[in-house]
């Protein structure tokens, strides 16, 4: 049997994974360090990213560091801004939806708090970016298993090559194998419903506005993306979802106008409908010697709020800051003590977000008379208190708790 065939050269970091967030992540290190040598392994190749038919919605901090990156200036004008955001909270069958909750869309002045933008624009964005500092790409390739030593790790992938790295780091997904390899547990448990992502045409524009109703199943959300167009984020029981994606056109289409309504006239399915089991997932440990997590592989929370993309950027920033700045230091990046700091300075901010999605998809997922009188009460409320409001669009925004000098719009 073959010996698998090790790389003579040292790497300082290896990512493992090429989406958004381990594209932006060595994008960021080499744009802080030049002389950093840095590579990311991905399972499909690199020149399939601007097939992924989705969008993903960008909080104003995130937009703020891809400015820094020199990413969002070239794609801007391909994103659509969320100007506005009205929330309701109803039974399926209900004629009419009160508006309880309505949010401006501005973080500061002529800033949007957050912008729809195209997977199929941002990815290949970002791959370009990193690939012309120098990032080196193994892909398709994948993480088989690794091997920590004193001073570096030896990465086996799927071809039998083995690289050498002073840090490895996962962004391989909430269902991370290097994670588990790291024997790194995890919180964890599943929600019973599936999350419904397609996307959407309709007769009349959306003038930039988000909704997000509050049905017995779970949240539906409808973001608006440039032109008449509009993405879907559907939550439904997980038996309801399969046998939605399944159904024929005529069936998809009639229980999606039950849910959407007519105010932006006739509906029509403009791309793939695929539905992801939803549940909350958070790693116990963030960071060991000479490994770490990001992005999904750390945490994986329910989709209600729209912050787990976000989350994996505050990652992002945390944590190139972080080795910039043992680098300069001349201290040794994969050392536990500097990766702590990452763990540090991440780990609360996301377990409180995990609890608070958790939180608001049990209170309004249900169908509980008693329940909807008081939280809609609750909405109420907060919708004539300006100084609440504000508070949860920069927490929309991305603006709340210690924030990294990238998600600032500052160099590292």
């Amino acid at each position: 049997m073959a010996r698998p065939k090790k790389s003579d050269e040292m790497y300082d970091v290896v990512i493992a994974g090429g989406g958004y967030v381990g594209l932006s992540l060595a994008l960021a290190l080499k744009q802080g360090d030049p002389g950093l040598k840095c590579a990311v392994v991905d399972p499909k190749p690199m020149n399939t990213l601007d097939r992924d038919p989705r969008a993903s919605a960008i909080a104003a901090a995130a937009s703020r560091m891809l400015t820094q990156l020199g990413i969002w200036d070239k794609i801007s004008d391909k994103g659509q801004p969320i100007n506005e955001m009205i929330v309701t909270d109803s039974k399926l069958r209900d004629a009419v939806r009160p508006v309880f909750l309505t949010f401006d869309g501005e973080a500061t002045d002529g800033e949007p708090f957050a912008t729809m933008m195209p997977n199929g624009v941002m990815m290949p964005a970002l791959y370009k970016a990193a690939k012309a500092l120098g990032t080196v790409f193994f892909a398709p390739n994948s993480a088989a298993t690794f091997r920590n030593n004193p001073d570096h790790v030896d990465l086996e992938l799927n071809d039998g090559k083995v690289l050498k790295t002073r840090l490895l780091i996962a962004a391989d997904g909430v269902r991370s194998k290097l994670r588990d390899l790291a024997g790194i547990r995890t919180v964890n448990w599943d929600y019973k419903q599936s999350g419904i992502v397609t996307t959407i045409k309709h007769e009349r524009p959306h003038n930039g506005r988000a909704e997000e109703h509050f049905l017995p199943a779970g949240p539906f959300a409808i973001l608006p993306l440039p032109g008449n167009r509009s993405s879907l984020v559907w939550t439904e029981r997980t038996s309801d979802a399969d046998r939605l994606v399944r159904s024929d056109d005529f069936t998809f289409e009639l229980e999606l106008e039950r849910r959407f309504g007519h105010h932006l006239g006739t509906l029509e399915v403009d791309g793939p409908r695929q539905a992801y089991p939803l549940g909350l997932k958070l790693a116990r440990e963030f960071v060991k010697s000479r490994f770490a997590l990001i992005g999904d592989s750390a945490h994986g929370i329910h989709p209600i709020a729209g912050q787990g993309l976000n989350l994996g950027f505050k990652d992002v920033a945390a944590l190139a800051e972080v080795i910039i700045d043992a680098r300069r230091l001349g201290q040794d990046i994969g050392a536990f003590d500097v990766l702590e700091r990452y763990q540090r300075w991440r780990r609360f901010d996301t377990f409180q977000m995990g609890v608070v999605t958790d939180v608001l998809n049990r209170l309004f997922s249900n169908d509980i008379d008693l329940l909807r009188a008081a939280r809609d009460f609750g909405l109420g409320l907060v919708d004539r208190m300006p100084s609440l409001k504000s508070q949860f669009i920069k927490e929309a925004s991305g603006f709340a708790g210690p924030v990294p000098k990238l998600l600032s719009g500052d160099p590292i």
